[in-house]
Formats: C-alpha cells, sequence, structure tokens
C-alpha cells in the first residue's frame, strides 16, 4: 500500500486529507489497524471501468464464440495480438 491514511485523520481533517492523499494516487484507508477501503479519483475509476469492460468484451468473444449479432467470428491471431496489447497495458506495479 503506497499512500495510506487513517480513518481518524479523514474523521479529523475531513475531505481535505483525502484530496491531499489522491493527489499521490489511490488511497487506502486504514481503520482500527486495517485495510478498510479504497478511494479513486473520479478519472481513475473510470480508467477502471473502460478496462473492465474492454477485457470482458474480448474475454467473451474468446469464451463464447462471436459477439451476439455477429456473423462470424474474428481470427484467432487478431484475438490473440489484441490481448496481447491489453497485457501489455496492464499496471502490474499497483
Amino acid at each position: 500500500m503506497d499512500h495510506t491514511i487513517s480513518a481518524q485523520e479523514i474523521k479529523r481533517r475531513g475531505i481535505s486529507a483525502v484530496d491531499e492523499a489522491l493527489q499521490h494516487g489511490p488511497v487506502h484507508v486504514i481503520r482500527r489497524n486495517r485495510p478498510s477501503y479504497v478511494i479513486l479519483s473520479e478519472e481513475e475509476y473510470q480508467r477502471l471501468r473502460t478496462h473492465q469492460e474492454d477485457s470482458r468484451t474480448l474475454w467473451n468473444q474468446l469464451l463464447n464464440g462471436p459477439l451476439a449479432g455477429t456473423s462470424e467470428g474474428r481470427p484467432a491471431r487478431e484475438l490473440a495480438d489484441e490481448l496481447r496489447t491489453e497485457r501489455d497495458h496492464w499496471d502490474i506495479t499497483r
């Protein structure tokens, strides 16, 4: 956990403590000496949701064949290339 803040600190300082901590990335909130929550900026949340939706669509194609409404599947090489590109953009440092 890179950026942490205690629930007591948030209670004491309010949203300004969260705003300050978010400048350095997602914030882990510690409550009773245990990680309890993660706070993300709206931008980071939307980025993760978009990645999730893109991944779900691609994995569904791999697992279930063509997407509904399409007449034929995509070549395996094209899907493999798309998966490779997606994996290259994964941020495994977090």
